[in-house]
Formats: C-alpha cells, sequence, structure tokens
C-alpha cells in the first residue's frame, strides 16, 4: 500500500513539473507605454511577451492582441485558443508588409532580408529593397485594394503586416484561416508626428531588436526636438497655407493633425492652425483665397508637380501671393527610381527631416548648409 502511494506522488508530481513547462505565464512583470504613440503597448511576461494594438483604423472600437515568443520555447508553451488573435514565433524570418511606410523599420534595424512580399512595388524607393526586387527575391502580391491571397499563401511568410480602414478584409481573413497571423499596424492613425515614428519599436518585438529600435527612436527624437527648439528662435513666423483643388474642394490639414504640428513646430504661421481634427478639412477656392491669398508661403499644392499644371488645374491659383514670388514647395517631386514618392516612405518615420526641410523653408538663415531630404521648390 505504500507503495503505492509513493508511485502515485511520483505520478503526480512528474505530472505537474511537466505540464508547468507548458503553459504561458499569466502574470505580467511590466507594461511598456510609447512616450508619443497612442495606438499600441506591450506587456512582458517572463517567458514571452504581448502586444496590444488598440487603434488598428480611426475610431476603432476593436483590440488586438498578440503573443510573441522566441521561435526556441514556443513549442513548449500553451496559449488558451481565446486569449490572442495571433501567436507571433520571434524573430521573423519572412515577412510580408503592405504600406511603404513599413519599410524603413526594416532598413533601420538590418532587416530588408526578411522582406519577401510587397503589393505594386513601383512605389518602393529604397535602394537595397530595389536591388533585391531586381533579384526576384520579394514578390508582387496585387493592390492593396485587391491582394493576391494565392500568390500570399504561396510565398508562406510568417507574418503579414497590414492595415485596415475599417477591419472588413476579406482577404486578411483568408490569410488567418490559412494560419499565417496577420499584424495591423495602425502608425497612420496617429495624432502626432513622434507618435507615427515611434512605431518602430513594434518591429523591434518582430526582430528581437528593442535596444536597437528604442535608440534609433530615441536618436530621432532628440534630433526633432532640438530643430523644434532651433525653430522657436526664429524672429518672424512666414505665414503658409497648404493643399490644392480636388474637384472643386480645396484639401488642406487640421490644424491638430501631425502636418500642422509639423508647420508649427517649424516657427511657420499656418493660416489654419486654430483647426481641430485630423485628416483633411476641406474648404471652398473662395474661402482659401480670401484668407490665404496673401499667405508668403504655400505648401504641398496636392500632386500637382509644376506651376504650369497648377494654372492648367486653376489658373485663379495666380492670384497667390506666394505664386507670385515662386515660394512654392512640393513633397511630390522627391521620387525613387521607379517613381514612388520618397516622403510617402520615409516621411513618417523620420519627422526630424520633414522638420528640418520645413525650417529650411521658413528659416532658411537656421540651417544654411541643410540640404531637402523631401521638399523641393516647385518648379515652372
Amino acid at each position: 500500500m505504500r507503495f503505492l502511494y509513493v508511485f502515485l506522488v511520483v505520478i503526480f508530481l512528474g505530472c505537474k513539473n511537466n505540464s508547468s513547462e507548458n503553459i504561458l505565464e499569466i502574470e505580467s512583470i511590466s507594461t511598456e507605454k510609447p512616450e508619443y504613440a497612442n495606438g499600441f503597448y506591450v506587456t512582458h511576461f517572463s517567458n514571452y511577451s504581448e502586444l496590444t494594438i488598440n487603434s488598428p483604423w480611426p475610431e476603432s472600437d476593436k483590440v488586438y492582441k498578440y503573443a510573441m515568443v522566441n521561435r526556441k520555447i514556443a513549442a513548449s508553451i500553451t496559449f488558451p485558443n481565446d486569449r490572442y488573435d495571433a501567436i507571433i514565433t520571434t524573430p521573423i524570418d519572412k515577412l510580408i508588409v503592405t504600406s511603404t511606410t513599413h519599410l524603413p523599420a526594416l532598413d533601420y534595424l538590418n532587416e530588408t532580408n526578411s522582406l519577401v512580399g510587397f503589393p505594386e512595388l513601383n512605389y518602393i524607393s529604397n535602394p537595397q529593397i530595389r536591388e533585391r526586387i531586381s533579384g526576384g527575391l520579394i514578390q508582387e502580391i496585387g493592390k492593396n485594394e485587391s491582394l493576391n491571397t494565392e500568390k500570399i499563401l504561396n510565398i508562406s511568410p510568417e507574418l503579414v503586416m497590414g492595415f485596415s480602414i475599417d477591419g472588413t478584409s476579406k482577404t486578411f481573413e483568408t490569410i488567418k484561416n490559412a494560419g499565417i497571423p496577420v499584424l495591423f499596424n495602425g502608425d497612420w492613425t496617429e495624432k502626432s508626428p513622434l507618435g507615427k515614428a515611434e512605431w518602430i519599436k513594434v518591429f523591434g518585438l518582430l526582430f528581437e531588436k528593442k535596444q536597437k529600435s528604442d535608440s534609433i527612436f530615441n536618436s530621432i527624437e532628440k534630433q526633432y526636438n532640438e530643430a523644434k527648439s532651433l525653430a522657436s528662435k526664429a524672429e518672424h513666423s512666414p505665414t503658409a497655407i497648404s493643399g490644392a483643388l480636388y474637384q472643386d474642394i480645396w484639401y488642406l490639414p487640421y490644424g491638430t493633425s501631425p502636418e500642422g504640428q509639423l508647420m508649427n513646430d517649424a516657427n511657420i504661421n499656418y493660416l489654419w492652425s486654430d483647426t481641430k481634427g485630423s485628416g483633411s478639412l476641406g474648404l471652398s477656392f473662395e474661402t482659401v483665397l480670401e484668407k490665404g491669398e496673401n499667405a508668403e508661403l504655400w505648401l504641398n499644392p496636392s500632386n500637382l508637380i509644376s506651376k504650369t499644371n497648377l494654372l492648367k488645374s486653376n489658373p485663379h491659383y495666380s492670384q497667390f501671393a506666394a505664386f507670385k514670388t515662386d515660394n512654392i514647395y512640393t513633397m511630390g517631386n522627391t521620387v525613387g527610381e521607379t517613381g514612388g514618392v520618397l516622403y510617402y516612405e520615409l516621411g513618417i518615420a523620420r519627422p526630424d527631416l520633414v522638420l528640418k526641410d520645413l525650417i529650411k523653408i521658413g528659416h532658411p538663415e537656421l540651417l544654411p548648409d541643410y540640404k531637402f531630404t523631401f521638399f523641393q521648390k516647385l518648379p515652372n
């Protein structure tokens, strides 16, 4: 009888020790919240990390949770089926991303070799990635509004990083049902320039390069704040308008948008700086002309690439003082070898460089030797 008791105790303890290796650690060690970004945060456990995406698209009430677990121990941890939207093994080796704004993080973390697919490859400007495209190492996967599901499944990436306007993508559902995790990147929904840039920390988790991603962001933050401090020393704050007409509506950024904040931090007197909202403010031509006719600067006249194009689009543009004084600046003419606009790839990741461009435009005496990264004066 004693032998049976000892035997049962041994069996019980053996089962207990074995099961403890297969159950996730549910008591968190720490929670790490970004300083500027509002769309994600990270909770660290003893044997894995939990990434929470709480703003995958504007006005979303959906929250996504992802378990980030090292591939060497992933098989030894059992996660409840309903706890996470996806289990992501790290570091990632094969990745598909769907926005050019995701690419700079791969470059800065020396992980461009992980990219195996992208929609509409011509939009990519990064030289290293273009070399991989030329070598057939990155495949075209259709367009964002109609991703080629069959190609994605054939590539068999470890992760697809996507973005969504409203969370109704059938393609992403098909990919998830095939066992490939889909992570929603909400960098574009952030309310501040540095908030957008801080999403590099998500990539740091994916590649297990947290220290490096933190260091990169800290450098960007430092350079941004130094440039902002420099701009504040300017004695004159030039007035500015932004945008242009599209189908009889003039679209321009709200004052509280990231674009509005950049102009404010560059000590540029944006004439709609007191407006609140995100995205674009829609006004009539007459309203903009009445308020902005004498503005000293005109920034980002839509996708119009020359003053000739402006006049062809609407001859009344010539009434603006900035047109007459040749003080119109655009980011649309700085493109990669296949025509991708550099700002749409690098601008979100490097708000410090966008800010320096704006300071160069508004206060050239403060940055006499600086060369534009994104902006150019609109040619004739």
